[in-house]
């Protein structure tokens, strides 16, 4: 049976790129950014929704300071892993 089986391309990616994806990415970047702001009170957070294949969204501390705080305290992976998520290092 399992060599029936094909994949939806276009369906996965409708899927990805629909709204309940979209709200859920928006949730946790929120969610993000507010942990940041409880770790941070005086970073100012920007939160930023787009769209590639994916709903997607991005989370910067607008502050020169921020890579500072980031290195020495990685308040932003510290954010994300009180939201649940995982944080891992890029990969090529």
């Amino acid at each position: 049976m399992l060599e029936d089986f094909r994949l939806d391309h276009a369906g996965v990616r409708e899927v990805l790129r629909g709204p309940q994806v979209r709200q859920v990415i928006d949730g946790l970047a929120e969610e993000i950014a507010a942990n940041v702001r409880a770790l941070k009170p005086e970073a100012p957070v920007e939160v930023r929704g787009y769209t590639t294949d994916r709903g997607a969204a991005t989370v910067t501390v607008a502050d020169v300071r921020g890579m500072a705080w980031q290195a020495r305290d990685g308040i932003l992976t510290r954010a994300a892993g009180h939201a649940g998520l995982e944080v891992k290092a890029w990969q090529r």
